[in-house]
């Protein structure tokens, strides 16, 4: 009788485990399947034999940014937009590939700058909250751990609110990446220069990227709701 009820007490703690459990499981799936979907499409080269840089510069230019860069940077999908240096830095298999994943990748990330020149709501949170977050990602755990330890609440208190940060982070993320591939598949149509075939791989490829971001929307709910149940049950013991 006292395992029923430790285990009817706990049921909503085990849930959110299990739940986790499949998320993580989820999440190794999305990076995975990014790898074997750009792998899968940065075979097919585009009919116009557009580099991925040409993309991105294109972009810019027609959105009057031609004060961005575009810079090779090494790596495997390492590529991204620095807001602060004013730069897009695509990896060595997207800057000089003429392949349809290539270019949905480099426009992609010219989707990230015109965002930024047009004030797009959420990349600005996202970007305001980015201290807090860097903050958080050192503090959170070791005062929840600490509050426990001393059985100070309020320091386990801050600690998730820290904690949470990284939570809206993520969730701020999602709109500004299905946002930047939007713009950069609605371009990529409006150039011409992309045929039926090319744009069908561009938006799998960059499909099989949006999943990588809700995995990690998913990961970091459940990790939330896990130490929110953790604290509750040490508070009742």
């Amino acid at each position: 009788m006292e395992y029923i009820e430790y285990f009817f007490s706990n049921l909503n703690e085990t849930y959110i485990y299990l739940l986790l459990i499949a998320a993580m499981i989820f999440s190794m799936w999305a990076q995975f399947n990014v790898q074997t979907t750009f792998s899968k499409y940065s075979k097919v080269k585009n009919m116009a034999g557009m580099t991925g840089f040409e993309a991105a510069r294109m972009i810019l230019d027609r959105n009057g940014l031609s004060n961005v860069r575009v810079e090779r940077v090494s790596g495997n999908l390492t590529d991204h937009y620095d807001p602060k240096a004013n730069v897009i830095r695509l990896s060595d298999g997207v800057f000089a590939n003429t392949s349809a994943a290539a270019v949905g990748v480099a426009a992609h990330e010219a989707g990230h700058a015109v965002q930024h020149a047009v004030g797009y709501g959420p990349i600005k949170i996202r970007t305001a909250i980015i201290p807090v977050c860097n903050i958080g990602s050192y503090l959170a755990w070791p005062l929840i751990i600490l509050g426990i330890l001393t059985t100070i609440p309020e320091l386990s208190f801050i600690g998730v609110i820290l904690f949470s940060a990284a939570t809206v982070f993520q969730l701020v993320t999602l709109p500004c990446e299905f946002n930047a591939s939007s713009r950069a598949l609605a371009a990529l149509k409006e150039s011409g220069r992309m045929g039926h075939d090319d744009l069908s791989a561009a938006k799998k490829t960059l499909t099989a990227a949006a999943l990588t971001y809700l995995a990690a929307l998913a990961v970091s709910i459940l990790n939330l709701l896990r130490i929110i149940a953790m604290l509750n049950r040490n508070n009742r013991d």
